[in-house]
């Protein structure tokens, strides 16, 4: 079965076509294309954005995942980070939840609030 993607890793945006048996690939400009498309079909993954609560703040603290995340694992993980309340001081990229469902990914401060 052939599957089109619209390769995400660079601004060209090649359209892509893999074959999901055989694993081969055309229509991409570079090399991260044929990587994406692979990985896309295999085991899609996400870089997770959102924010978390702050003790004692009415304001939130953005957060993101420091490597791109398993795209089954991401609404169990927005499950975690929701019920996650974190102390000040937080340094810019400082660790708030190690290891996120046992997936080697963890979740980082993209801020600094003190």
């Amino acid at each position: 079965m052939i599957k089109e993607l619209i390769c995400i890793n660079c601004p060209r945006g090649c359209q892509v076509k893999i074959d999901t048996d055989t694993k081969e690939v055309t229509g991409n400009y570079c090399k991260r294309g044929e990587e994406y498309a692979i990985t896309e079909i295999t085991c899609p993954k996400r870089t997770l954005t959102t924010s978390m609560r702050v003790e004692d703040e009415d304001t939130l603290i953005s957060v993101r995942t420091d490597k791109p995340l398993p795209k089954e694992l991401l609404f169990k993980a927005m499950e975690i980070i929701n019920k996650t309340v974190i102390k000040k001081p937080v340094m810019m990229n400082q660790i708030l939840i190690e290891n996120i469902l046992d997936s080697g990914v963890n979740i980082i401060s993209t801020k600094e609030m003190k």
